[in-house]
């Protein structure tokens, strides 16, 4: 529920204010999220090229968790702090049904656990890209169609509806 304020010009000319509740419209929530994740992914791609740093939280480094906890929190949005506990939050969704916005976990190296994550910025019926931070090359942007990814990818989970 968002309150609006809604002012009354009375009759003999005196404005009051008063204050209604309204629910908000699914359109009106589903463009306030459009505008949520086009500034999430603005904030995760401005950082591509930043180089990986394990704990990393800032423009120093950053690693995988780090700057999706960094990323979501630019939006008042409150994460866990690691891959591990972020895939635990939101809704897992099928693979198909990704979509910008959303985050994508892998078990890399064999991990019997998630370890990574990172932000879908565009997805296709045949290739999902990310932005995430790899031990390797720091921030950039991957492809599901890599093998690497293809072979470690876990779930995909949805935080905003």
């Amino acid at each position: 529920m968002k309150k609006i304020f809604v002012f009354l010009i009375l009759s003999i000319g005196l404005v009051s204010c008063k204050s209604t509740s309204t629910a908000v419209s699914k359109s009106e929530s589903k463009k306030e999220n459009r505008s949520i994740v086009k500034n999430l992914i603005e904030t995760a791609t401005d950082n591509i090229g930043v180089k990986y740093k394990a704990g990393g939280t800032t423009k120093s480094g950053f690693d995988c968790s780090g700057l999706v906890y960094t990323t979501f929190e630019s939006e008042n949005i409150k994460l866990p702090r690691s891959s591990y506990e972020q895939a635990k939050i939101g809704k897992v969704i099928p693979l198909n049904d990704a979509k910008k916005g959303d985050l994508i976990f892998f078990k890399t190296n064999k991990s019997k656990q998630i370890n990574h994550v990172g932000l879908i910025v565009e997805a296709n019926s045949d290739e999902i890209k990310f932005v995430h931070s790899s031990t390797s090359k720091g921030v950039i942007i991957s492809s599901t169609k890599e093998a690497y990814y293809k072979n470690s990818f876990e779930q995909v989970n949805r935080i905003l509806e």
